[in-house]
């Protein structure tokens, strides 16, 4: 039987937590690594009604994709909804993992359930991943130095890859200048050829860490004029990883679409809402699972036909309905990342086979109960 860490482990290799929002909060939430794990439950929020079902099920382990503490607290007494959830499940023996932006931008993630859900095909991402453009950084430092200006580069965030930090390689050999007039060496004197032990430190760097890396470098390298070199590095393939997703299906209609889309959603009290022409044809689709809005820009400038997305507020959807661009879509926040929940219990199901038990829980925790 796997262990919860054998679980966290496998769910981690496929949705990375280093690939999160620097404001979110991701992975272990509460649990022992070492207990074993039979029956896992799957669910979009960590809810006290959730807890409770999981409890019920006598669930070893809940998934959900939104963060039971998303904000630092000082303490979690059952006197609050969030407190409830945790005592439930603590009392039931049942482990807490949250997958949340990891889990938006991964392959098999949110976003690209919910396209695959709505019969979208050829995807890609609607926003690249940054991460997926590297360069590598070589510096040349004194022996006694090396160790200081390793440290520096990889709290700057040089050395990252994956779910490892501090990634670095270096090898030892000879460096040789002459300090000029006007010099103010370090190590030698004005005039004279020098010969010094020095490291050459390599790493690799995601490219928008660039100047921060660099400004790092400079201010712990002991030398007046350090000796360095940043290169890029070769895209390594399509990227297929990002925030939301565009892709196309057979021509139809917004109206059509649009019933598509609840058709293939689960119901809520919130409903399909459309913005455009009914007749307009749709052929390419962009969506974002969650709430989307942060990428109207991103949509008005590509070639979709319509974005379908959740929490849309009125004024920018009126702005962008006003430039005569894509049509919009707005669905229920929980149902369009209800999607994800399936497919990554199916995952583990297909990695673990009959060593664990999933079940997907259809509780509605959308927030909207009633519609007049």
């Amino acid at each position: 039987m796997p262990t919860l860490k054998d679980l966290v482990s496998l769910i981690h290799e496929w949705y990375p937590p280093a690939t999160a929002e620097d404001w979110d909060a991701v992975g272990l939430v509460y649990g022992d690594p070492e207990q074993s794990v039979k029956k896992v439950m799957f669910a979009v929020d960590p809810s006290p009604a959730v807890a409770e079902e999981a409890a019920d099920w006598k669930a070893d382990l809940l998934v959900v994709h939104h963060p039971l503490f998303l904000k630092p607290v000082h303490g979690f007494a059952a006197t609050t909804s969030k407190g409830r959830t945790l005592a439930t499940l603590a009392r039931a023996g049942c482990a807490l993992l949250t997958a949340h932006t990891n889990a938006d931008q991964a392959v098999d993630g949110v976003s690209e359930a919910m396209a695959v859900a709505l019969g979208l095909g050829d995807l890609e991402p609607l926003v690249p991943a940054r991460g997926d453009s590297f360069d590598k950084l070589t510096v040349f430092v004194p022996s006694d130095a090396a160790a200081p200006v390793r440290a520096a580069i990889a709290e700057a965030g040089a050395g990252r890859i994956g779910d490892y930090d501090f990634a670095s390689f270096s090898t030892s050999g000879e460096g040789r200048f002459r300090p000029l007039e006007g010099a103010n060496p370090t190590i030698g004197t004005v005039g004279e050829i020098e010969t010094v032990a020095e490291v050459r430190v390599e790493v690799v760097l995601a490219r928008h860490l660039r100047t921060q890396v660099v400004r790092a470098m400079l201010a712990a390298h002991p030398y007046e004029e350090p000796a360095y070199d940043v290169v890029e590095l070769a895209d390594p393939g399509t990227v297929v990883t990002g925030t939301g997703r565009i892709g196309t299906l057979p021509a139809t209609t917004l109206a059509e679409f649009a019933q598509s889309v609840a058709d293939a959603l689960p119901a809520t009290q919130h409903g399909v809402r459309v913005a455009g022409d009914p007749e307009r044809a749709v052929r390419r689709v962009a969506v974002c699972g969650g709430a989307g809005d942060f990428l109207l820009d991103r949509v008005a400038a590509s070639d979709v036909d319509v974005y379908v997305t959740s929490d849309l507020r009125h004024h920018p959807a009126a702005e962008f309905a006003e430039k005569n661009g894509p049509a919009l879509v707005d669905v229920a926040h929980w149902a369009a990342e209800w999607t994800w929940l399936p497919v990554v219990a199916a995952r583990l199901g297909d990695a673990l086979g009959n060593d664990v038990e999933t079940r997907v829980s259809e509780l509605c925790t959308d927030p909207w109960t009633m519609r007049l």
